[in-house]
């Protein structure tokens, strides 16, 4: 029998981060806790919290992505993973270090645009709920 693997694409707003054609299995982390992938898993969506997706091939193993917020979606052995920021690599420790200078480094101006837009989203998504019941 044939082993089945999932095609994993992450995707930034600016490019295609990572595309990975072998992948046997995904770990990703929400606000509700961990979760995994297998090929034959049920198709899902998942909004993804800040933290590190594990993925495995069988050319390279297992690998680590540390994400900033992001969305899942599996459809099929298509998984696709779009997130604002993601820095990848094979040490833990080495990663851990490239995240707190990209990641945790972030500007006052930034922090404050990201909370003016969520705050932006939040404000359309209830105007819409409201819209839909009328």
């Amino acid at each position: 029998m044939p082993t089945i693997h999932m095609k994993l694409k992450v995707l930034l707003p600016f490019q295609i981060f990572a595309e990975k054609t072998d992948v046997s299995r995904i770990v990703a982390e929400t606000q509700e806790g961990s979760f995994g992938l297998l090929p034959h898993r049920l198709d899902c969506v998942a909004a993804l919290s800040p933290g590190i997706l594990i993925y495995e091939t069988a050319s390279e193993g297992e690998l680590y992505l540390a994400i900033d917020e992001g969305v899942l979606v599996k459809t099929g052995l298509d998984v696709l993973v779009s997130v604002r920021n993601a820095i990848g690599g094979k040490d833990l420790g080495q990663l851990r270090e490239a995240v707190e200078r990209e990641f945790l480094t972030l500007d006052n101006h930034e922090q404050s645009v990201r909370s003016v837009m969520a705050k932006m989203e939040s404000g359309f998504i209830s105007r819409l709920a409201e819209f839909h019941h009328e």
